[in-house]
């Protein structure tokens, strides 16, 4: 859990994101040999998700383990979850925050 949080602490340091919540395997306690690590950014960009997905992992190449990162905004996680996106839902009602800018 160490190296995730290593990991957490760069993306917060370079990035300034708003939030970085662990989900998955690893934060619900069943993580397999095979599992990646996979971590919600909150955060507003004038990059697509896709681009900042990929500038992320620049960032922090060479990457320690397999990872599988998701951007996305604070209006974003406010406008879905409502609509009933249950994949954010379970991201923000289970997930182990492990980065929360101060306000």
């Amino acid at each position: 859990m160490a190296a995730i949080q290593a990991i957490a602490d760069r993306i917060a340091e370079k990035f300034k994101p708003d939030k970085i919540i662990l989900f998955g395997s690893y934060a619900y306690g069943d993580p397999q040999p095979w599992s990646d690590v996979d971590l919600l950014v909150v955060m507003e960009t004038t990059l697509t998700p896709n681009k900042q997905r990929r500038a992320i992992s620049r960032a922090l190449a060479p990457k320690p383990f397999p990872m599988d990162v998701v951007i996305r905004s604070s209006r974003e996680l406010e406008e879905r979850i409502p609509l009933g996106d249950w994949f954010l839902k379970e991201i923000v009602e289970r997930g182990k925050v492990l980065y929360e800018r101060p306000r």
